[in-house]
C-alpha cells in the first residue's frame, strides 16, 4: 500500500513538471507572437492553454483523492497540499500567457506595444521565460539556489513594471486610450506571471524546510 502511495506522490510531481514545461512554452510563444504580431502563433497559445487546464484538473482530483483516502501526514501532507497550490499558480501562469496572446489577436494586424515600451516588455518577457525555465528544473531538483534566482528575476520585473506605469503617467505620454489600456494590461500580465513563479518557488522552499521564509533581499 505504501509503495502505491509513493507512486501516486511521484505522479503528482510528474504532472506539476509537465504543467511547468507547458507554461514555459506558452510564455515563449506568447511573447514571440507579441513581438512579431504573429496571430497564428497567438492562436496556438490560446488553444494550448486547455491542456494546462486539463492537467490541473487531473492533478487536483488525484491530490484530493490522496488526502481523503490515504490521510498523509508530515512531509507527505505538505507535498500533496503544496502540489494543489502550485498547480493553481501554474494554471494561472498559463492563463496570463494566453491573455498576452489574446491581445495579439485583438490588435492584429497591428502590434500591441507602443514603440517606446517595447524594450521594457522585452526584458520583462525574458525574465518571465527564465523564471518558467527555472521552475521546470526547481520542481525536479528543489535546488535552493534556483529559488534565489527566481526571486531576483522577479524583482527586476517589478522594477520594469513600475517603469511602465511611470511612462504612462508622464506628461509627454500621447498614446490613444486603447493603446494605453493595452500597455497597462500587458505590463500587468508580465508582472503577475513572475509573481506566480515566486509563489511556486516559496512553496518549494517550504517543502524543503517545513517553514515559510521571507523572500531574499
Amino acid at each position: 500500500m505504501r509503495k502505491l502511495f509513493q507512486e501516486d506522490l511521484h505522479n503528482l510531481g510528474d504532472k506539476l513538471s509537465e504543467m511547468a514545461v507547458l507554461v514555459h512554452e506558452a510564455m515563449e510563444k506568447a511573447y514571440t507572437a507579441f513581438e512579431t504580431a504573429d496571430v497564428q502563433l497567438a492562436e496556438e497559445v490560446i488553444a494550448a492553454d486547455g491542456r494546462i487546464d486539463a492537467l490541473q484538473t487531473d492533478l487536483d482530483e488525484k491530490a484530493i483523492e490522496l488526502l481523503s483516502l490515504q490521510g498523509p501526514v508530515a512531509s507527505d501532507l505538505r507535498l500533496v497540499v503544496g502540489a494543489l497550490r502550485m498547480s493553481a499558480s501554474l494554471e494561472r501562469m498559463g492563463d496570463l500567457a494566453r491573455h498576452i496572446a489574446q491581445l495579439v489577436r485583438l490588435r492584429y494586424p497591428d502590434h500591441v506595444a507602443v514603440e517606446t515600451l517595447k524594450p521594457a516588455y522585452r526584458k520583462m518577457a525574458a525574465n518571465d521565460i527564465a523564471i518558467a525555465r527555472k521552475l521546470v528544473e526547481l520542481l525536479v531538483t528543489r535546488d535552493p539556489e534556483l529559488i534565489t534566482e527566481i526571486y531576483a528575476l522577479n524583482e527586476q520585473i517589478n522594477e520594469l513594471h513600475a517603469g511602465v506605469f511611470t511612462a504612462i503617467a508622464a506628461t509627454d505620454w500621447n498614446a490613444s486610450p486603447a493603446a494605453t489600456a493595452d500597455a497597462t494590461l500587458t505590463s500587468r500580465f508580465f508582472e503577475r506571471f513572475g509573481d506566480h513563479g515566486v509563489s511556486i518557488a516559496k512553496k518549494v522552499a517550504y517543502l524543503n524546510t517545513g517553514e515559510w521564509e521571507a523572500e531574499p533581499a
